[in-house]
């Protein structure tokens, strides 16, 4: 009678995966709620944008009737889903952030060499980083809404799957980029290079249109932009409606970044591998 001595993993149910995803998520919020500073940064950029920019570039900004409005809006009524979308770009890379300094010491490997699948372990933590800029945006809303900046109520609640998949994008985009750079000092470089074109190149200041208007080629750059769709997607969320073009574009890159990350942080073939 011969005896295996080969290691048989345990077999993984649903309970594991649920006490494993809820770990996560917990890491993550204990994280947000000690780091006061990462909460109040991220309402003051839009905030910023709302109460000072929108109202000096009211008057020269004007927005003409485009779906979901059924009206002329003032200029910030139509920046809010744009700024609400760099909320969750913001969070998206904070939370990359997070996982450069995780494996800077150690804490990511501990976390990849668990029994659990190594696309489940980065699926959860980039859900943990979705909620977390869920809080944020909703925070934002409320003191958008005591600047008179309202939305139908339906939508404080139609635009929350909006807000998962876009938050999913944005957060799986700061994942795949966060597995090519090699040092926490870099990675704010890096954040910048890619936050400020992807936020300014959209339709989240300006209607398209306009940008048409003065620059075709710029036109066309917002068009590829998976920001842009974002902000669109939210837009049409906040107002009870679908755009069908932006729920397509959001869900596949969400899907590519995803599983580009999830090749980067494989120790055998991504790029983690390459670097040594």
């Amino acid at each position: 009678m011969t005896m295996a001595t080969g290691y048989v993993p345990p077999r993984l149910g649903w309970r594991q995966y649920g006490i494993c995803l809820y770990g996560i998520v917990w890491r993550e919020a204990l994280r947000f709620v000690h780091q006061r500073e990462r909460f109040l940064s991220a309402l003051v950029r839009p905030l910023v944008w709302l109460f000072i920019f929108a109202a000096g570039f009211r008057q020269v900004l004007g927005v003409s009737i485009i779906p979901p409005y059924e009206t002329y809006v003032l200029y910030e009524v139509y920046i809010t889903p744009g700024l609400i979308a760099m909320i969750q770009l913001f969070n998206g890379m904070q939370s990359s952030l997070t996982m450069v300094y995780d494996r800077e010491t150690g804490g990511m490997r501990t976390l990849l060499v668990s029994p659990f699948p190594r696309w489940f372990l980065l699926t959860s933590k980039l859900l943990a980083g979705t909620i977390v800029s869920i809080l944020q945006v909703y925070a934002y809303l409320a003191i958008a809404w005591f600047w008179e900046i309202e939305a139908p109520p339906v939508g404080y609640f139609t635009i929350i799957p909006a807000l998962l998949l876009s938050g999913m994008m944005l957060g799986a985009l700061g994942m795949l980029i966060s597995s090519l750079v090699k040092q926490l000092e870099n990675f704010s470089g890096v954040m910048n290079f890619v936050i400020f074109p992807m936020f300014f190149a959209s339709s989240a200041l300006y209607p398209l249109w306009r940008v048409q208007e003065s620059s075709p080629f710029l036109y066309y750059v917002c068009q590829i932009n998976p920001f842009t769709h974002a902000t669109e997607l939210i837009r049409f969320a906040l107002y009870g409606q679908l755009s069908g073009l932006s729920l397509a574009v959001v869900a596949g890159c969400a899907v590519i970044f995803l599983v580009g990350a999830v090749f980067a942080y494989d120790p055998a073939r991504g790029f983690l591998a390459r670097r040594g």
